[in-house]
């Protein structure tokens, strides 16, 4: 085989291996494990609940995952025994029958995304003690659902600050803690809407495993973050002088309202559940390797680190295994971090792909970084693959690398040679997967 050949083969190889994690962590597989209703008894992980004492079931799904999780409960428990909304951002390809549908904005809200919070609160608000909320919760549902807690932020206003939040290169834990405290919705104010009723939440998570509230920005659960994380987390960005004017000067008067804690009559009668999460798709995907003959690392620290600090570090660990053993797959979960500063086309996992190009030009090294809703950054692709071959095959493209990070424009370059992954949304959201190759 030729070296061109095995380059070939290895792209295909690493495409494989992520698109059969994608199909092993899916909604369906998640919930067929962890829910189940017989007999008018529905068991959510280790919970039970008998249907019969409850005067009244909703159900509430939120984020990209808002369509499937929403399928995948009614195929348990049956359409007739459901009501509810659905908001997410993708179009659904059918509706559960007694459900409202919205389409909120992602990465920033729209108008929907506030429509779809007012009907949620409204339809909260109407429950008692003896009604069963079942939340159902995915990544994007901070933009998806939203409603400012002040009402001087307008729409216009609410979508600059989402943006200087997305582009300010903070973690999205850390986005996600002023997300909360500036929301009506965020941060355990929706379970405090559903009080006193009978609250359980299923997760399929989008954020890292030490930190479920921020899923979504944790519109059901106890917020583990402050007023003070805020005000931290803002100087620590620099983030004042990006903001509108409405939201710029509640952290400057320090008027932001602190949000519901563990100790909140909302949290009663509530409990919450990971379905699916990073973990799922980076132990799929291993299993995938494994079956392809590498000798498989699974390496998570990297994750919320700066991209570049992350392309040296895996690098680098990767070259360390390949001594030790060929060939070897090096698998790391969530995702990295990109301060963006020019309007190109791509994401940060093709940013990811495209500044490793550079560091493994002519070496027998294949890296794909891809989310796995489908969607990364601004462009219609999941992700990209670079390899030893990259740079010289863009260069007979009339393509440069170094210039094309400097313009954040990696969707163009991958889409040329033909080595973007696409595809399309996958209706889940369980976060980011590096997969690295060395032979």
């Amino acid at each position: 085989m030729s070296d061109a050949d095995l380059f070939v083969q290895m792209r295909d190889t690493a495409r494989k291996i992520f698109l059969h994690a994608l199909a092993e962590a899916s909604i369906a597989s998640g919930f067929a494990r962890h829910v189940h209703c017989e007999r008018g008894v529905l068991r959510i992980c280790e919970d039970l609940y008998d249907l019969q004492a409850y005067s009244r079931v909703v159900a509430i799904s939120i984020g990209k995952a808002g369509h499937t999780m929403v399928e995948a409960l009614a195929q348990q428990m049956g359409e007739s025994a459901l009501e509810g909304i659905v908001a997410s951002s993708v179009a659904p390809s059918s509706q559960v029958r007694s459900f409202r549908y919205f389409r909120g904005g992602h990465p920033t809200p729209n108008a929907e995304s506030i429509h779809a919070a007012n009907a949620i609160l409204k339809l909260l608000e109407a429950q008692n003690a003896a009604s069963l909320v079942i939340f159902l919760m995915s990544g994007g549902g901070s933009s998806i659902v939203e409603k400012p807690i002040d009402d001087e932020i307008s729409l216009d206003d609410l979508i600059a600050t989402y943006r200087a939040l997305v582009h300010s290169g903070a973690p999205i834990a850390e986005i996600n803690a002023i997300r909360k405290h500036l929301s009506a919705v965020k941060g355990g104010r929706l379970a405090r809407a559903a009080f006193p009723a009978q609250q359980v939440s299923l997760l399929v998570s989008d954020v890292p495993d030490n930190t479920p509230d921020a899923l979504a920005s944790g519109p059901t659960m106890p917020d583990s973050t402050s007023v003070e994380d805020c005000y931290r987390i803002a100087e620590k960005h620099g983030l004042l002088p990006q903001l509108p004017h409405s939201t710029r000067e509640l952290f400057e008067r320090c008027a932001l309202d602190e949000t519901p804690k563990s100790d909140d009559q909302a949290f009663y009668r509530s409990r919450w559940w990971p379905v699916l999460s990073n973990r799922t798709a980076v132990e799929q995907a291993k299993v995938a390797a494994e079956r392809a003959g590498f000798s498989v690392h699974v390496d998570n620290s990297c994750d919320d680190w700066d991209y570049e600090w992350a392309v040296e570090y895996l690098l680098r660990r990767l070259r360390q295994l390949k001594k030790e053993s060929e060939p070897v797959c090096l698998i790391s979960g969530g995702e990295v971090t990109v301060k963006v500063t020019n309007g190109g086309i791509g994401g940060r996992n093709q940013h990811f792909a495209l500044a490793c190009a550079e560091k493994i030009a002519g070496e027998n090294i294949t890296v794909l970084s891809a989310g796995t809703d489908g969607v990364d950054g601004n462009s219609p692709a999941a992700g990209a693959l670079a390899d030893g071959t990259t740079a010289s095959r863009a260069r007979l493209r009339g393509l440069d690398v170094r210039g094309t990070l400097d313009k954040f424009d990696a969707y163009r370059f991958f889409s040329t040679l033909g080595d973007a992954i696409e595809t399309g949304s996958t209706g889940n959201n369980l976060r980011d997967l590096r997969i690295l190759l060395a032979y």
